[in-house]
């Protein structure tokens, strides 16, 4: 059997501690304490106690509006995202009435709309000079993509793209950021109820919950998660992939001639950049998470991003095998609350490296500045806060 070219790890990126700095804790009790803006949560950490914690929302819940996320969005929007922010049964119902809509992504023919939707992206790159990936490729790419998932015009993306790579925390003043979102989709919210078309928001005003209409502020935080949860997360992976073929052309091309292993390989970078590096539950009731001791009403990390490097688990899970079967990575979660973008996500890599080997001979780093989360005296390096390229073109004969 054929095998891609040996590993090599990212750019920048040789210290496995600069992507796993989580390994000492998990070898040890598997639980590490951090500070969180004064508030302290223990992070779980291996791959077996995170997915089991994943599914017993009983002791960790997600019932927590605005708490979900870390650093918790408390100070930037006031509404729940549904399904998200929400334990059974209510998050079951509402997630079933968003799968025919996230679930689009898996059928052929959206994928061939997003094929073309990263060609003609990509193509002006190409041979273009030095390109700055994170905004001037991945973030357009990312909203113009959301556009096809939510039933909107390509055109609707101009404004969302002015609100950076994460809707809250992209700039200085996140409150007013969450109060443009808010305004913007309780205006879409307002329209679809005057004129209801086949969008999401139209969609949502034909939704039935438990027998009866959404409410506004449900709608809302269904809208609310569709455009800020995933944004950045995205960006992320796309910046972090088009910098691992900058140093391994080989495998590029590899990939190129055998196609049916593009979609492993989008399994393998979802777990080894890991995106999303935890999130948050909240304990309704006192426990105790290794041997530190859950206050009620207060919160512990499900740390995904560890998970993905625990080595009981991953063979050799610093290095990067875009063959690796088999690959139970949690970068999309675990449990009830598995990631519902996760077929827009796959769609969107899966079509990116596509068309960086079809359209690109060579791709070079011109700068970078790296992605930085702090956890105590722990740095994790993900994603770039900035990426800059050269796209050379492949020969329209070769392609």
């Amino acid at each position: 059997m054929t095998t891609l070219p040996d590993p090599a790890p990212l750019p920048a990126a040789t210290d496995p501690a600069e992507r796993d700095p989580f390994a000492a804790a998990r070898r040890g009790e598997g639980v590490l304490l951090a500070q969180f803006d004064g508030e302290p949560i223990p992070m779980i950490l291996g791959h077996r106690a995170v997915r089991r914690a994943a599914k017993e929302w009983q002791t960790f819940s997600s019932d927590a509006p605005c708490r979900v996320p870390i650093p918790e969005e408390t100070g930037v929007r006031s509404i729940r995202q549904l399904p998200i922010e929400a334990d059974p049964p209510l998050h079951k119902a509402a997630r079933d009435l968003l799968k025919p809509i996230f679930m689009r992504p898996a059928a052929p023919e959206y994928a061939a709309r997003i094929e073309d939707l990263v060609a003609r992206l990509l193509a002006p790159l190409v041979g273009a000079g030095e390109v700055e990936i994170v905004r001037g490729f991945a973030l357009p790419l990312q909203s113009t993509a959301l556009t096809h998932l939510i039933g909107m015009p390509e055109s609707a993306a101009k404004e969302w793209i002015g609100w950076g790579v994460h809707v809250f925390h992209d700039g200085p003043d996140s409150a007013a950021k969450g109060s443009v979102l808010d305004r913007y989709i309780r205006e879409r919210i307002a329209a679809a109820r005057a004129a209801p078309g086949a969008d999401l928001f139209g969609a949502m005003t034909r939704m039935r919950l438990d027998g009866r209409p959404l409410t506004e502020d449900e709608m809302a935080g269904i809208a609310n998660l569709a455009f800020a949860g995933g944004r950045d997360t995205v960006i992320t992976a796309i910046a972090e992939i088009i910098a691992y073929f900058a140093g391994n052309r080989a495998a590029l091309e590899r990939l190129r001639a055998e196609p049916r292993r593009i979609a492993a390989a989008v399994e393998e970078f979802v777990r080894y950049t890991s995106p999303l590096t935890h999130i948050g539950r909240v304990c309704p009731r006192p426990t105790t998470v290794g041997p530190h001791a859950v206050a009620a009403d207060t919160r512990v990390s499900l740390c995904w991003a560890s998970a993905n490097f625990d080595e009981t688990v991953f063979d050799a899970p610093e290095e990067i095998r875009l063959d690796r079967m088999p690959n139970p990575h949690l970068g999309f979660g675990s449990g009830h609350h598995n990631c519902l973008g996760a077929a827009q996500a796959r769609a969107i890599l899966r079509a990116l490296i596509r068309q960086l080997a079809e359209q690109t001979a060579d791709i070079a780093i011109v700068s970078q500045v790296r992605g930085e989360e702090h956890f105590g005296a722990l740095v994790r390096h993900v994603g770039f806060r900035a990426l800059t390229v050269r796209l050379s073109a492949r020969p329209a004969s070769s392609r």
